[in-house]
């Protein structure tokens, strides 16, 4: 395990099969690779690979739980409190304002805590930031600064989420915050337990709202429905392992979720236009 400290924040580089943390953090970001690490935060499950990161507020209780045959890799930066309110002070507060007042408070920060699929404005640092230490120790100059920069696409990140809140269908702007976290919450569950028997009822007890109602919202924000949304997940899970494990199609199906290979095989056809087996063999 490598920890780096900057004056302000921390960052954890570290390798394992087996790993088990309760506890209260800082805000940070996770992100993982070649593996999985299951967050467990109140009511709700994260999943984080390397197909994404997370990330979760100051003072949020959590459990991370990591079980896996082959080494995972762990990269996960902790920002210090208050350092993400002094980046934003810079970007919004008027340069005038700040040359009377540098330090003008701010307003704490909250980020919508869910998992985010790797993209353009993020992710570039962040992968170059893990290639520096995967040479070696950066020095602790260049790091502050990359840190500084990395915040700031955060906050890009946070204005557009904003943006997709404020489509949602509610009168006011809080009404439809607290259900864009709460419809997250649950889609971030139903990714990380997929391969369990979920219910239209389950997940609507996840995000604290009646089966229909979570229906009908789920549908108008992801323009799909839990069912269809569960089982394309399941499908691109059974794609990878097909190309990436020798697990039988029996065992794959079972893995993923489906509970008939009959109806796996179907759908799997349906969809892909193979049959799993005949995909294993094309892509291969």
């Amino acid at each position: 395990m490598e920890q780096f400290f900057t004056i302000a924040n921390t960052i954890l580089h570290a390798r394992g099969r087996h790993y088990l943390w309760e506890g209260v953090g800082s805000l940070s970001l996770k992100s993982f690779y070649g593996g999985q690490a299951l967050y467990n935060v109140g009511d709700g499950y994260y999943a984080v690979d390397d197909r994404a990161y997370l990330l979760l507020n100051h003072a949020q209780p959590y459990t991370i739980t990591i079980e896996a045959q082959q080494p995972v890799e762990s990269f996960c930066i902790f920002f210090a409190q208050g350092f993400a309110e002094e980046v934003a002070r810079s970007l919004t507060v008027p340069t005038g304002r700040l040359l009377d007042e540098p330090t003008v408070s701010l307003p704490p920060l909250h980020f919508f805590e869910r998992t985010y699929p790797h993209d353009a404005e993020v992710s570039p640092l962040l992968f170059r930031l893990r290639h520096a230490f995967a040479q070696g120790a950066p020095e602790k100059g260049w790091l502050e600064e990359y840190l500084h920069l990395l915040m700031q696409h955060l906050l890009r990140v946070h204005q557009q989420v904003w943006s997709e809140v404020e489509d949602l269908p509610a009168a006011r702007l809080a009404t439809r915050e607290e259900l864009y976290r709460r419809l997250y919450q649950a889609r971030d569950y139903a990714t990380a337990l997929l391969h369990t028997r979920l219910t239209l009822d389950e997940m609507a007890r996840v995000a604290c709202l009646s089966p229909n109602h979570f229906l009908r919202m789920f549908k108008a924000t992801f323009h799909q429905t839990p069912h269809q949304y569960l089982t394309t997940k399941r499908l691109e899970q059974a794609r990878r392992l097909l190309l990436h494990t020798n697990l039988s199609v029996t065992e794959i199906c079972f893995a993923v979720g489906f509970e008939s290979l009959g109806s796996f095989s179907s759908l799997f056809h349906r969809q892909v236009g193979l049959s799993p087996e005949g995909y294993r063999r094309q892509k291969r």
